[in-house]
């Protein structure tokens, strides 16, 4: 690993490394290389790749991945050059955020490359000190801060020498893991107006992480400034939301007819660009180009229900825009980091919509990495607060977060049937439980209020409180963080079994035994009534089998209650939410889920798009109701948590979900809650066994129920109760016990059942 001499230290102009070795044109040769920072290699002038802010984002203390490329195309006869540009990246540009304690030089103060050549088996070129740095037309980049690019100082020379990166291990170099983050297809302007200082506002119809490219033509010396925002404040530019985020591009031309750039070292969370052009230039062109790891896709739903179908393209954009190499939770403001707890809830509905397992494989390694010693997980992966806690003491431990370890894994095991990553977490998960029952040593967990103490929870998250002269009850942490214990002993205790250890397997059972008595002597009154009364708390209680049969009945009604005293509107936040519709169909009540699902107001999904929204919002009303922005301090117009919904209509309404006793969807079950104003319903998931597709229609009381079952698995369909007249592929079928489903197994190939139900 070499550094460059050039190098002036973090925020300074950007630096590279050049070398000229011999080669011979043609046949293959291969390139290995890796940073600290971010690197863009060329050679002979010619881009290497096409991935974009090599080598990604890992826990770089344990973690390097390195990228290898067919580079024999790029090579010649005799004398070649390679370059590698570096910039400051994730690894030294800001993290975290400014009104506390914005982290510089996170993880290490010099930028460096580590270099390898090789063609016919033998290595022609390495890193090492012979090589020669300069400095790049980079003036400035940076993950928030955006990047400073001057033309005029294209072809610097490499006229400084480099250094040994001497504390640099080669053992944590990996080899990379997933797809690189890759450009999408571009995004023209919609629309573009001129404000009243004469800067140019284009609307790009999407709000996306990526950024802007143009062709510009005018002088040498002239500017173009670009700036971003997610939204307009009645029709005016606003990213007051970006916080301490410059995220602004400046561009000087060196005035050599159409000159074209984008954006080298980093990215932006936006659909509106605000340009400045300052001397004599024009914009010729003009395009957003989004960026993503999740590059394949892989769900697709429509219902009759326009504001649900731009719901579903407001998740798959709010996925493509926070895997960038990992889960965050933002693409735009001083954040942008891997919350734990935001990947948890949705990585169920991530894998319908991408293929996301190579992806989150590589992300689970980086939570184990950034593991505390006493089984903590971060609240955020990789974590910038690692190296740091005399800033951020005790960022990590919170219940609802920290299961990520254990859910997520599992996720992977049920859509991928990876047995692997069960068995290579499992330790990670026991270290974490463990943790979780130390905070309160027993089965109801405490947390403690303070963000830095020992075992802080966030709860049930941006969770909304109804009329501020009288709020609605919201559950406890004490009892959220005592359903998540129980919630992650019980599925450790699961795959431990699934692996084939016993002992663990044993006593995580005994234990997640235990909680549930508990929570049950603590949290449920005689009467039924959970103790804080509230939507999360039966949603989660009921998911989770927490309720004793002699309770379920009368908690079923309370349950109904807290819904209908907030109006029939959603009353939960980051965990409860994406419980919610799911506990509701699992008590009999998909027409009370539907009318939660699809009514209008805030809080509700499809308010935001009522609204205007492209991509989910992190707060409910992150718009309100007159059009005012809500709190523009934390207040994120791309985040996925919400955008779990995915997940229930993938497997709630279009009614497909793996068995997990064979995971992989080797066995589909196929069950759909029929939501007349959701009709015609139709879902497709090219899922680890081949294609599937489910839908449904109705008309008067007819359902005309049509699924396809790829070759090599087989299917289970689950008729609702009560339904009559079941024809399957034609033939009649006997009826079920009244009130009871009908399972009617099937195999490869396309189905269609037709019964009638009661309206």
């Amino acid at each position: 690993m070499i550094r460059p001499l050039s190098d002036a230290g973090v925020g300074t102009r950007q630096p590279f490394l050049r070398k000229t070795f011999q080669a011979k044109e043609g046949g293959k040769a291969t390139l290995r290389i890796s940073a600290l920072g971010l690197y863009r290699a060329f050679i002979n002038g010619k881009r290497v790749g096409d991935d974009l802010l090599t080598p990604g984002w890992t826990s770089y203390n344990d973690r390097l991945s390195y990228q290898t490329y067919d580079v024999g195309d790029l090579l010649f006869d005799g004398d070649n050059v390679i370059d590698v540009w570096l910039g400051d990246g994730w690894y030294r540009s800001q993290m975290m955020w400014a009104h506390e304690h914005a982290l510089l030089n996170t993880w290490g103060d010099r930028i460096a490359a580590i270099v390898e050549l090789e063609t016919g088996g033998k290595t022609i070129l390495a890193s090492d000190t012979s090589w020669s740095s300069g400095l790049t037309p980079i003036l400035r980049s940076g993950i928030y801060f955006g990047e400073t690019y001057d033309a005029r100082l294209e072809g610097a020379p490499a006229d400084q020498g480099v250094v040994l990166h001497e504390d640099f291990d080669p053992a944590v170099l990996i080899a990379h893991e997933v797809n690189g983050v890759k450009e999408l297809g571009a995004l023209k302007p919609v629309s573009s107006f001129t404000d009243a200082e004469g800067r140019t506002i284009y609307d790009f119809g999407q709000n996306t992480a990526a950024y802007v490219t143009f062709a510009v033509k005018g002088e040498a010396g002239a500017t173009v400034l670009v700036e971003h925002s997610e939204i307009l404040d009645k029709g005016e530019f606003c990213n007051t939301n970006l916080r301490s985020a410059p995220c602004r591009v400046t561009y000087v031309l060196k005035g050599d007819g159409h000159e074209t750039y984008r954006p080298t070292f980093t990215f932006q969370g936006f659909r509106f660009a605000r340009v400045t052009v300052t001397g004599k230039a024009e914009i010729v062109d003009i395009a957003s180009i989004p960026i993503s790891s999740a590059i394949t896709r892989t769900g697709w739903l429509t219902t009759g229900h326009p504001l649900v179908n731009r719901l579903i393209e407001n998740s798959v954009w709010s996925q493509r825009s926070n895997f960038v190499d990992v889960p965050t939770d933002c693409p735009q403001r001083d954040e942008r980091l891997g919350w734990t707890g935001d990947a948890q809830v949705f990585a169920a509905a991530a894998c319908y919509l991408h293929h996301s397992h190579a992806f989150f494989v590589k992300w689970l390694r980086d939570v184990m990495a950034d593991q505390r010693p006493e089984g903590e997980i971060p609240h955020v992966v990789p974590d910038p607060t690692r190296n740091h806690e005399d800033l951020y003491p005790h960022f990590y431990g919170s219940t609802g977060w920290g299961d990520a370890i254990s859910i997520v894994p599992h996720v992977l095991y049920r859509h991928y049937g990876d047995l692997d990553i069960l068995r290579e977490t499992l330790p990670a998960m026991v270290r974490w439980n463990d943790f979780v029952w130390s905070i309160s040593n027993g089965p109801i967990v405490r947390p403690p209020r303070p963000w830095a103490a020992r075992g802080f929870s966030f709860g049930d998250w941006l969770q909304p409180k109804g009329p501020s002269e009288k709020p609605l009850p919201t559950i406890g942490d004490d009892a959220a963080a005592t359903i998540y214990l129980f919630i992650a002993a019980d599925l450790t205790a699961k795959i431990a079994g699934l692996v084939g250890d016993k002992a663990t397997e044993k006593r995580l059972s005994d234990r997640a035994a235990v909680v549930r008595a508990a929570f049950a002597h603590e949290f449920i009154t005689p009467s039924g009534r959970l103790a804080y009364d509230d939507q999360t708390s039966y949603a989660l209680a009921f998911l989770h089998d927490l309720i004793p049969e002699d309770k379920r009945a009368a908690a079923k009604d309370y349950f109904k209650a807290t819904i209908a005293r907030a109006g029939g509107r959603i009353g939960t936040g980051f965990i409860g939410t994406p419980a919610l519709l799911p506990a509701l169909l699992k008590i009999g009540e998909p027409g009370l889920a539907g009318a939660v699902f699809l009514q209008e107001e805030v809080p509700g999904w499809l308010y935001q798009v009522k609204n205007g929204a492209t991509t989910i919002w992190e707060r409910w009303d992150a718009i309100q109701a007159d059009g005012s922005i809500f709190d523009p301090s934390m207040n994120s117009y791309n985040h996925y948590a919400y955008g779990a919904v995915c997940q229930w209509l993938f497997e709630g309404v279009a009614g497909l979900r793996p068995d997990e006793t064979e995971p992989g969807f080797r066995h589909i079950l196929f069950e759909p809650a029929i939501i007349p104003a959701l009709s015609p319903v139709s879902a497709a998931h090219a899922s680890a066994a081949g294609r599937i597709e489910a839908g449904w229609r109705i008309q008067d009381d007819i359902v005309t129920w049509e699924t396809s079952v790829p070759d090599g698995a087989r299917g289970t369909l689950v008729v609702p109760a009560g339904a009559r007249n079941i024809i399957l592929d034609g033939k009649p079928i006997a009826p079920a016990a009244e009130k009871s489903k009908q399972r009617l197994a099937v195999g490869s190939g396309r189905h269609v059942v037709t019964f009638a139900i009661a309206r």
